[in-house]
């Protein structure tokens, strides 16, 4: 272990206390997407109260740059900063959680989002406190909305980071609960899946329930959409390259038992590792859909925003896994780094891997005596703040070690 590494790992613990209240301060505030005032506000101060200058590529984007003074490579590590439409219960899976949305009844980080950014902001201070040892330059980078698939955040970020030259390699933490707390993977290849969206609105003719001969319901005609799309999944899809087929909704009408409405609405996503069966997948959905739509005497209408691949799935570059995984084993306790299972949720950061080699590293935190471990975007979710340090740790050794240490100091 050289002494920056040491130096490293004796400040990503030390630093555990700031970790931990910027954690709960983020996850207080709990702001959704696009609309993180505050938190954006408290970020950029802190990076701000380190010394280093900041940007706003976009409103609620914040960009920090450490530049060492000394050539060498460039590195982004990012963080999000949304949380979600979730209401928070006062307990965790063990018992009461240490700290709450201050709108628990409306929004909370129920996806780590609050971690993610607090880890960051720690690494962000070791990584300064240690600009004398390193090369090259380290952008921080906190984006906004990751939540919405709208691409807000990610795309002023790409720009910025365009418009200095392009950089490196790419580092993201994303906490995982099924994997174990004090566990992280940086394994290659696909980490989360792609997604696309799916919004359809079935136009039928409404009516009188007591005659439905003189009316044309969409809900049968949305209803009929689900068995034959089923069918064609399972015999036009190749079944070597997985596409999860999540409808989650289909609404229509409203309290009347009597009025048969004149639209139907089906929503819900598909989930991939290959970007062409997923974009296959758009593709009979959308066939089928309007073909029993037109069997029905009914007719699709498709939301072109939502009815496409919104995410390409996040895949590891292999030299950068390496990296990674020697970087972190020089710090950690052997078994520290271990393998984890592909998740099917999808990320924005999935387009950061496409335009630059890098990770995603996935950070445990499932803790039964914590009470940690809870889907993510649901009520009971937490994270084990035991495992904060692991993921500054991480993030430091990871840039450090691709930056190299200046061989003069």
């Amino acid at each position: 272990m050289t002494e920056l590494q040491k130096r490293l790992q004796e400040k990503a613990e030390a630093m555990k206390e700031y970790t931990v209240a910027c954690r709960r301060k983020i996850h207080e505030m709990a702001e959704l997407s696009n609309e993180e005032i505050h938190t954006s506000a408290f970020v950029e101060e802190e990076l701000k109260s380190m010394g280093l200058p900041t940007a706003r590529p976009a409103e609620y984007t914040v960009i920090a740059v450490l530049d060492t003074g000394r050539p060498g490579k460039k590195v982004a590590l990012r963080a999000d900063l949304d949380a979600l439409a979730v209401p928070e219960d006062a307990n965790n899976l063990a018992g009461p959680r240490v700290c709450r949305s201050q709108t628990p009844d409306k929004t909370c980080h129920a996806c780590g989002h609050d971690a993610h950014s607090a880890m960051l902001l720690a690494a962000a201070k070791i990584l300064t406190e240690e600009k004398d040892h390193l090369n090259g330059t380290i952008y921080f980078c906190f984006e906004q909305g990751e939540e919405t698939g709208k691409r807000i955040g990610v795309t002023a970020i790409l720009n910025f980071l365009k418009e200095q030259g392009g950089v490196d390699t790419v580092w993201a933490i994303h906490v995982y609960n099924k994997l174990e707390s004090g566990k992280l993977c940086v394994d290659a290849g696909p980490r989360m899946a792609g997604a696309a969206g799916v919004q359809t609105t079935i136009v039928g003719k409404s009516g009188h329930g007591s005659r439905p001969d003189l009316a044309i319901n969409p809900v049968f005609c949305a209803a009929n959409i689900l068995p034959n799309l089923a069918s064609a999944f399972a015999n036009q899809l190749n079944v070597e390259k997985t596409v999860t087929l999540g409808i989650t909704s289909i609404e229509g009408g409203g309290q009347s038992s009597n009025i048969i409405p004149e639209t139907a609405t089906i929503r819900g996503s598909f989930r991939f590792f290959d970007v062409e069966e997923g974009e296959k997948a758009v593709r009979v959905y959308r066939k089928i859909s309007d073909c029993t739509a037109e069997m029905m005497g009914c007719r699709a209408e498709h939301n072109e925003d939502r009815e496409r691949v919104l995410a390409g799935p996040c895949i590891n570059d292999e030299s950068c896994s390496r990296l990674a995984a020697e970087a972190i084993c020089a710090v950690t306790p052997e078994g520290t780094v271990a393998t984890a299972e592909k998740w099917y949720a999808s990320e924005s950061y999935s387009l950061y891997l496409s335009t630059y080699p890098g990770i995603l590293c996935h950070l445990g935190i499932k803790n039964e005596a914590y009470g940690s471990g809870a889907e993510h975007h649901n009520t009971y979710f937490d994270v084990d703040e035991g495992v904060l340090p692991l993921g500054v740790l991480a993030t430091a050794s990871y840039a450090a070690a691709f930056c190299g240490e200046d061989a003069e100091k």
